[in-house]
């Protein structure tokens, strides 16, 4: 009984954020077609792109879905990190670092490939959103990645229709480097390997940490306090309340992926020693 309880709330679930992909995917289309937004098309290259990434992957070395996905998503925080990169890198050599973290280029300016890269950024969500529905990668009645993903949908295509705070939203895509170990580390355990003493695991683990805390945590720390010392700069409008929101959820989820972190050092290094026993 509990059992078709929970699974009747899934597809409650499900059907709820298939309708929103849904409405999203006419408002972009109405975007590029009837606005002649036609740079929006980077978006649909990238959800193409990470599509044919997936059946590649399904072809090619497994058809085990939660495999399939975590694979692109790791081509995926490769891929963003790379281009963040690049962007920030070209800034910096072409103009120097002289007002490059300003209001007004923060807010209101574009560096070059910024839009394209977050509009293929932008794509990858929304390819990831369906192929998890379509195979069911979520659980509970309110899926926190199904929530994480629209969430980020809605504040990157308004960002992407207004032409505003493309360049913040480059900067919190920094994490992406830090998001490259978290999936390193789960295909790693799908393929059992789980040696804590190894030097490969202990390799991934401190730059797993390394980059938690210098590419995720203290980025959008230090993003949020920009947003703040700037909010007299902001004009009326929901840009600056839709920020302080979006980064004040990223900081309280980088607060619980820590903890869940440490949670998962502790858990490993207790399986080898419990493993260790069992051989002695």
């Amino acid at each position: 009984m509990a059992g078709r309880t929970v699974l009747k709330e899934e597809s409650r679930a499900g059907s709820f954020f298939s309708a929103t992909l849904v409405l999203w995917t006419v408002s972009l289309w109405f975007e590029i077609l009837f606005d002649r937004r036609f740079e929006l098309l980077y978006l649909v290259f990238g959800a193409l792109f990470y599509q044919s990434a997936n059946s590649a992957i399904r072809f090619l070395i497994s058809k085990e879905p939660l495999v399939v996905n975590t694979a692109v998503s790791l081509l995926h925080s490769i891929i963003t990190s790379a281009s963040v990169l690049f962007i920030l890198v070209n800034r910096w050599l072409s103009h120097g670092l002289d007002g490059m973290f300003e209001h007004s280029q923060l807010f209101g300016g574009t560096w070059p490939w910024a839009y394209a890269a977050l509009c293929f950024s932008c794509g990858y969500f929304a390819y990831d959103q369906w192929d998890m529905l379509q195979y069911r990668l979520y659980s509970g009645w309110i899926p926190a990645i199904l929530v994480h993903h629209l969430v980020l949908l809605i504040c990157f295509t308004l960002a992407l229709y207004r032409n505003v705070t493309i360049n913040y939203l480059i900067l919190t895509l920094i994490c992406e480097l830090h998001s490259i170990f978290l999936h390193v580390r789960r295909l790693r355990r799908m393929a059992g390997v789980r040696d804590a003493e190894s030097f490969i695991v202990k390799v991934e683990w401190t730059l797993n940490w390394l980059t938690f805390i210098f590419a995720r945590f203290v980025p959008h720390i230090l993003i949020t306090a920009k947003l703040i010392m700037d909010a007299s700069k902001f004009d009326k409008g929901v840009e600056l309340p839709l920020a302080l929101f979006g980064m004040a959820a990223m900081n309280l989820l980088n607060v619980f992926l820590g903890i869940d972190l440490f949670n998962a050092v502790k858990k490993e290094s207790n399986y080898q020693k419990n493993d260790h026993f069992h051989h002695e």
